[in-house]
């Protein structure tokens, strides 16, 4: 996940998740590098590699929870949205809102939907889906099932979607079939990423993920775009970054993917 020892920019991305086998790419504000005002040039980076952009994903030192900054936010979200506008299909992935302040956790909840929702409002006159990707990464206020069944009561079904992340789901102690059963049909696309059964990150097929339960379960979502988005936090991956994407491209292979 591109930690403090990543030396490269946006082109070694490219190069090599081309390389590995993949057809598209996610990528994220914090590794855009050079290309981030200029889509054209992206464009061309892409058609080079052969990859499709999927998804363009931002998040925010707000956490999307600070009601004050509401309006910086969505000046953020419409740049990237713009952005996005550039690429046919392209969606844009919010990232999960996190408790960054002092106060009571629940008053969070809808600041962040009304961030979201707002982002939705602008997506939709921009032509382009928007989607929000809950995690379990520290004061995230996505966490459990409760906390998804809070957000989703307050976000509106038809301006923004879901990206479901099969190691945040599961590193949140739920139900991962059943979440993803109850709120398939604002699945976007998916972030597969594996788990052992302490909430430990392993590489895909070694930990306690039903990748193909989840296949199936986003293939039968109405808006289900067909992409499964590969992440890669583990150990593994941190030791050799190429070698572990190329390796989960061949186990994706053995689920026909």
């Amino acid at each position: 996940m591109l930690g403090e020892r990543f030396a490269g920019g946006p082109d070694d991305l490219l190069k090599a998740i081309a390389d590995a086998g993949y057809a598209g790419i996610e990528i994220t504000d914090t590794m855009i590098g050079r290309y981030a005002d200029r889509p054209a040039e992206f464009a061309t980076a892409l058609r080079s590699a052969g990859l499709t952009l999927v998804s363009f994903a931002f998040g925010s030192k707000s956490g999307f929870t600070l009601k004050e900054s509401i309006g910086a936010d969505l000046e953020t979200a419409k740049r990237w949205i713009d952005f996005a506008a550039a690429f046919p299909g392209a969606l844009v992935s919010m990232g999960s809102a996190t408790v960054v302040s002092d106060g009571p956790r629940d008053d969070r909840f809808p600041i962040a939907a009304e961030f979201y929702n707002k982002a939705g409002e602008l997506g939709r006159k921009a032509g382009v889906e928007i989607a929000v990707h809950p995690s379990s990464h520290h004061n995230t206020l996505l966490f459990d099932r409760a906390d998804y069944d809070r957000i989703f009561a307050l976000i509106d079904p038809s301006l923004v979607g879901w990206v479901p992340d099969t190691g945040h789901i599961l590193r949140g102690h739920q139900d991962m079939i059943d979440t993803l059963t109850a709120y398939r049909d604002r699945i976007r696309y998916v972030h597969l990423k594996d788990v052992d059964a302490s909430g430990t990150w392993a590489m895909l097929g070694k930990g306690v993920c039903d990748t193909q339960a989840v296949i199936d379960i986003a293939s039968a979502a109405a808006r289900f775009n067909g992409w499964l988005v590969l992440e890669e936090e583990s150990g593994t991956a941190a030791a050799d970054p190429a070698a572990a994407v190329k390796t989960n491209r061949q186990t994706m292979r053995g689920y026909g993917a």
